[in-house]
Order: structure tokens, then C-alpha cells, then sequence
């Protein structure tokens, strides 16, 4: 039974942090990366891959520093004062409202799609968050569960998608590249590898292991790298870049990759199993995403972990987005490219470097437990990613 529960913790962390980032970003990939092209766009994910689990492991460690239950606001306040406090509160609410407004946007045009136009759109959305609010009520380990079920829908659904789309694939849309273009994408691939928001609730979850949580992270991020490639793959093979129904079409009217596929695969079945794995890579984002939110409310606003509070904190995060998605149901791509540019890279990417450089060599916290190495440099490395990515939102 130890064995069992050792490992099961493993792969539920595991699978969490897989589900967190294969989501709604997911969606969105293709349609903003096509400008650039396929090769490009391989190395852009890449690279985005490897700075998202370096600050990652970042928030690890500031998590070992502080105390149980402590969420990014408690290791903010910890490690950058009042100013880093108040930062990290707007920033979040900004990042994390971006985001649950792109996935109940994106969970209401799915629902849709898979009712073949029979559910309209705002009916979907209400309908979505209905479904899956109460299993956030419920907390981690209920988002645990229903994240395994998820994820095992998600790979027979890719499974059976890959297999049977690769026949129609064309080399030919794969070859163009545009290496100047890609780089207007890194907002949307930031999000797609978002997860940090989730390491406090996991670390917490799997008891504060740190070795477990590590592996939990790497394991877990590598996971959605190479789902993206295959994905990015299948759906720029697919879909022309150009023409009606094309993949520039789907960008300029705020569509993710899913629309443009009934223009150019007439399989009504195949279809519907892509309808049927956005649904589940959507969903185990927006568990994940949510759970989040509850935990950094809580944390945030000194609830007690009581019903009654979990039940507001639930309301806040689910009844605000869903008036912001039906009062503008086209909003998904860009939400997807506010939450990516700005607050993903500010929140989870810029705070975890700033929070462990105070902590390391402001604060004096001890280096034992050190999840990154490379000291200063590394560090310094990452900001100036970071500077690069926020020039590249600004001046888009």
C-alpha cells in the first residue's frame, strides 16, 4: 500500500501539472504560431518549455522556505515586502481572470461544437461551468480524480486523432517558415506552458516532498512538449496557412484550432474526436486553473478553509468571467494573448526569479535546497527573457 500511495501521489502531481498546461493554450498554438511556420515554431516552444520550468522549480524553492498552505501571495509578502505583495495580488487577479475567461469561453464554443450547433454558444458556456464548478468546490483531491479520468480521455482521444489525421497532412504546408513572425506567438506559447500558479497547491498536496514534486514538474512539463509538437504537427500539416477557412482566418476572427479542421478534414467522426480532445485538454487546464484560484484567494484574503468560504471564493471566480464571455464570446484569443504577455510572464515568470534572488542573497535563506543552479547568471538570464517577451507584447 506504501508503494501504491508513493507512486500514486507521483503520478496524480504528475498528471496535474500535465493538465494544467495542456489546455486552452493548446487550442490557440497552432492558430498563433502558423505565421511563422513549423520549424520555427518547434523552437519557440523549446525554448518557452525550458524558461517555464526553470521558474517553476524556482517557485519550488521559495515554497520550501515557507510555511504550509502559504500560496504566492504568502511567498511574495515573505520575500519582496508589501510592494511584491501588492504586485502579486494584481498581477495574479489579472493573469488567472485572463485565463478563466479564455477557458469558459473556449469550454462554451467546444460544448457547442460538440452539439453541432444545437447548444448555442452562451447556453454552453453556463453550461460548462456547472459541470465543473462543484468538483472545484470539492477541492484538490476531487480535481485529482477527475483529472485522471480526464487525462486518460485525452490520450485516447489524441491517440485515435493522431492516427487516423496523419493521411491527410501535407509536407508541403510544413516546409514554409517565417523565422521574424514566430516570435508574435511567445504570449499565447507562455500560457500554453503555465502550471506555476499550481506548485503551492502540489507541494503541499504530495506532503511537501520536494524530490517528488521536482520529478512531478519535469515529468509533468515534459509531457505537454511533446503533445504541442505532434499537435502543432498535425493541425499546420493540415490546415493551409492561407485561404478561406485557413489558419490566418482563424487568427484574425479569435478561433482556435479546432474550427478550421471541419474545412479540411470531411470526416465527421474525426472531427468529432478532435471536438472531443479539446474538450478534455480544456477542461484539465480549467481544473487545475481553478483550483489554483480558490487556494490563492483563501491564502490572500486569510479565509478559514471552511465551506462557507470556499463556496465565495468559488463564486468570485466562476460568476465574473462567465458575464465577461457572454458579453463578448469572440474574446478568446485575445485573453489568451493578455494573460500570456503580460501575466504570465510578470507573475510566473518575473516574481519567482525576483523572489528567490532576494530570498538566496538578500535574506540569506539557506542554498541546500537550491532547485536551479547557476546562481546570478542564470537568474539574470531569465530576466532578460523576460524583457525580450514584454518588448515583444508592447510593441504587438
Amino acid at each position: 500500500m506504501h508503494i501504491i500511495r508513493t507512486f500514486g501521489h507521483l503520478v496524480g502531481g504528475t498528471l496535474l501539472v500535465a493538465g494544467t498546461s495542456i489546455g486552452v493554450g493548446m487550442l490557440a498554438l497552432p492558430v498563433a504560431t502558423a505565421s511563422g511556420g513549423f520549424i520555427p515554431s518547434l523552437f519557440v516552444y523549446f525554448i518557452c518549455w525550458i524558461f517555464m520550468l526553470c521558474t517553476g522549480l524556482l517557485i519550488l524553492e521559495a515554497c520550501i522556505w515557507c510555511p504550509k498552505n502559504a500560496n504566492l501571495i504568502t511567498l511574495s509578502s515573505r520575500l519582496l515586502g508589501k510592494w511584491g505583495k501588492g504586485c502579486c495580488w494584481v498581477l495574479y487577479l489579472f493573469l488567472f481572470s485572463c485565463l478563466m475567461v479564455a477557458h469558459i469561453a473556449g469550454g462554451g464554443g467546444v460544448v457547442s461544437d460538440l452539439s453541432n450547433g444545437g447548444i448555442p454558444t452562451w447556453v454552453g458556456t453556463i453550461v460548462y461551468v456547472l459541470i465543473f464548478a462543484p468538483v472545484v468546490y470539492f477541492g484538490a483531491l476531487w480535481v485529482d480524480r477527475f483529472n485522471i479520468a480526464l487525462m486518460l480521455g485525452i490520450v485516447f482521444t489524441y491517440l485515435f486523432f493522431v492516427s487516423s489525421s496523419i493521411s491527410y497532412v501535407n509536407p508541403t504546408f510544413l516546409a514554409r517558415m517565417d523565422w521574424g513572425k514566430v516570435w508574435w506567438a511567445l504570449p499565447v506559447v507562455f500560457t500554453a506552458f503555465g502550471f506555476q500558479g499550481l506548485i503551492p497547491t502540489l507541494f503541499n498536496y504530495m506532503n511537501r516532498d520536494v524530490s517528488k514534486v521536482r520529478k512531478a514538474l519535469i515529468f509533468g512539463t515534459t509531457i505537454p512538449l511533446i503533445i504541442y509538437i505532434v499537435w502543432e504537427f498535425l493541425i499546420l500539416g493540415i490546415v493551409p496557412f492561407l485561404g478561406h477557412g485557413g489558419l490566418l482566418e482563424s487568427l484574425q476572427n479569435g478561433q482556435s484550432a479546432v474550427n478550421p479542421l471541419g474545412s479540411y478534414i470531411h470526416n465527421p467522426t474525426l472531427l468529432t474526436v478532435g471536438r472531443t480532445f479539446a474538450f478534455f485538454a480544456m477542461t484539465t487546464s480549467f481544473l487545475g486553473i481553478s483550483v489554483a484560484f480558490v487556494d490563492f484567494l483563501l491564502d490572500g484574503l486569510k479565509l478559514p478553509r471552511k465551506p462557507t468560504s470556499k463556496f465565495i471564493a468559488c463564486g468570485i471566480i466562476f460568476i465574473i468571467p462567465v458575464i465577461i464571455t457572454l458579453t463578448n464570446p469572440n474574446i478568446f484569443i485575445s485573453a489568451l494573448e493578455y494573460a500570456g504577455g503580460i501575466g504570465v510572464a510578470l507573475l510566473l515568470g518575473a516574481m519567482p526569479i525576483l523572489m528567490v534572488w532576494a530570498g538566496r542573497y538578500y535574506q540569506g535563506y539557506s542554498l541546500t535546497h537550491q532547485q536551479l543552479r547557476g546562481g546570478k547568471i542564470t537568474l539574470a538570464v531569465l530576466l532578460a527573457f523576460i524583457v525580450f517577451e514584454l518588448s515583444i507584447t508592447l510593441v504587438k
